[in-house]
């Protein structure tokens, strides 16, 4: 089962958050009706405290579904929910919509308020494992631990935002079938090393149809512009900032090196490191079971502890 709960973040943008599996023991109101798929209108916000909670934030381009495995597993035990961020999923797109660190940050934060899900574990990738890291340093009471999946915190620079926007314009849209977006993505893109099916079905996940083909649910342009709020700088001042329990996963082959990970590790106050063989960037979506056997030990530990 899959629930959607209306969030409003910051600038009053509508954001879908989403909750994978059983309800809340903890609602004997029925205030979160279960629906079977998307649904034709959110439940109401939950204003509920239902203990222990988990914020899975996903990268650029991603969307809350990409953590459906992570988040069903996940609530055998505690309330897990995904959150599609702006400009992502089925959450609001507006064109003039801010698309800063900021922003993203504060819709996060909306989210765990709103939800009554604080204090959470908050676990991101990439985009999202940034906005962690930012949110547990600018409101520590509100988190109670940080998974950083393959977010590297050194500054990639101007060359990096010119390769990704040539990558954009690179894409053969509108693609004529799903088949074609999997194939493409998981074989003829460029930028794939050697055949990798995970990343084909990655990128179908956040397509649409349309008249001519299928799209990209999101607008790449407000991809671009969310990514420069941050590859210009690096962020390791915020990393020492945070003094909840930090654990920085990355897969063998992803963008984020032993080193600069390790770095992480150092620079964090309390942090601890795992990595995940045969993974790459997207490595809980590349490796379930060694994503899984990487972040449980420390998800138990924090959650579970007063």
């Amino acid at each position: 089962m899959a629930r959607r709960i209306d969030v409003t973040g910051a600038g009053g943008v509508r954001l879908a958050a989403w909750e994978f599996g059983d309800p809340p023991k903890a609602d004997p109101a029925g205030l979160v009706p279960e629906q079977p798929g998307p649904p034709d209108r959110a439940a109401p916000p939950v204003q509920q405290e239902y203990g222990p909670g988990v914020l899975l934030l996903h990268g650029l381009m991603g969307r809350a579904s990409h953590w459906a495995s992570t988040a069903r597993w996940l609530s055998g035990r505690h309330r897990a929910v995904a959150l599609d961020q702006r400009g992502h999923g089925q959450s609001d797109k507006p064109p003039q919509a801010a698309f800063t660190r900021e922003a993203y940050v504060e819709d996060a934060e909306a989210a765990l308020e709103q939800l009554g899900l604080a204090p959470a574990v908050l676990i991101g990738h990439a985009m999202g494992a940034l906005t962690a890291w930012q949110l547990a340093a600018k409101r520590p009471d509100l988190v109670r631990g940080v998974i950083i999946c393959d977010m590297r915190a050194s500054a990639l620079g101007a060359a990096s935002q010119r390769e990704w926007a040539d990558w954009f314009r690179s894409w053969p849209v509108p693609f004529a079938t799903l088949a074609d977006v999997r194939k493409w993505f998981g074989e003829d893109d460029p930028w794939v090393e050697r055949p990798n099916p995970a990343r084909g079905e990655f990128y179908a996940e956040v397509m649409h149809e349309g008249a001519d083909g299928w799209r990209p649910v999101f607008d790449p342009d407000q991809m671009l512009k969310s990514r420069e709020t941050w590859v210009f700088d690096a962020h390791w001042e915020e990393l020492a900032q945070v003094r909840c329990p930090a654990l920085v996963v990355r897969g063998l082959d992803g963008e984020l090196g032993r080193a600069e990970a390790q770095e992480m590790v150092r620079v964090l106050p309390r942090g601890e490191y795992a990595e995940v063989a045969d993974a790459g960037h997207l490595v809980h979506y590349d490796q379930p079971e060694g994503w899984r056997t990487a972040i449980e030990p420390f998800l138990d530990a924090v959650l579970t502890s007063p």
